[in-house]
């Protein structure tokens, strides 16, 4: 299968998702395109969408090489084995994982002001992305999710590989997953139209969603 674009590959897994009408779930994207996969997702079974962010700790000297997640919470994931490797020191981790939650925070002010954040304890959660590839950073964004005690934890995504989703469905209640293919790239060669988004773009289907505008 390949989607049209992220909205279209929302209204499909939407349509997995029936259930959880009327059981006011709580929809948390991932910025950018998590975002725009979860609006028609949030749009058919009602509830709160709102964002969750993570950012991953780049190795010293090699940014693009991730050793570890943290989320806006300050929770950390590490990739205890590859830090040791690298003789990553603790202090380099803490300091980066500093870094990385404060633009977190510059983000989820951009996106969603100063709102409350909801609670999560006792509630269907829904955490919705536009695909994954290794699965690192929405990893940590479980894990982080979990501690808040919801009453069932769901993920949700149009397209990941086998060997990804197998490790993220320990991390969760539920997951739905539209494609599996066994030769899996990027997640971007599963969309016609995979195009950057912009901030703003995200900050107009926030704005509609707290203003509680569903379709």
């Amino acid at each position: 299968m390949k989607f049209k674009d992220r909205r279209h590959a929302g209204k499909l897994l939407a349509e997995k998702l029936t259930a959880y009408r009327g059981k006011n779930p709580l929809i948390l994207a991932l910025p950018r395109g998590g975002v725009v996969v979860a609006e028609p997702i949030w749009d058919f079974t009602g509830g709160d969408l709102d964002l969750i962010i993570t950012r991953k700790i780049g190795a010293p000297y090699q940014e693009e090489l991730a050793i570890g997640a943290v989320t806006g919470d300050g929770f950390v994931l590490l990739n205890h084995k590859l830090a040791e490797q690298l003789g990553v020191s603790p202090s380099f981790i803490e300091r980066a994982a500093a870094s990385e939650q404060a633009e977190i925070q510059r983000r989820l002010t951009l996106y969603r002001g100063q709102r409350p954040y909801p609670s999560l304890k006792g509630r269907v959660v829904i955490v919705v992305d536009d695909g994954v590839a290794t699965g690192f950073t929405v990893k940590a964004a479980l894990q982080s999710l979990q501690r808040h005690e919801p009453a069932e934890l769901v993920l949700a995504v149009p397209v990941g590989p086998p060997e990804t989703l197998r490790e993220l469905q320990a991390e969760v209640d539920r997951l739905y997953c539209l494609e599996s293919p066994a030769w899996f790239a990027a997640v971007g060669q599963f969309y016609d139209d995979f195009r950057q988004l912009d901030d703003a773009q995200v900050i107009q289907i926030m704005n509609r969603a707290f203003a509680g505008l569903t379709e």
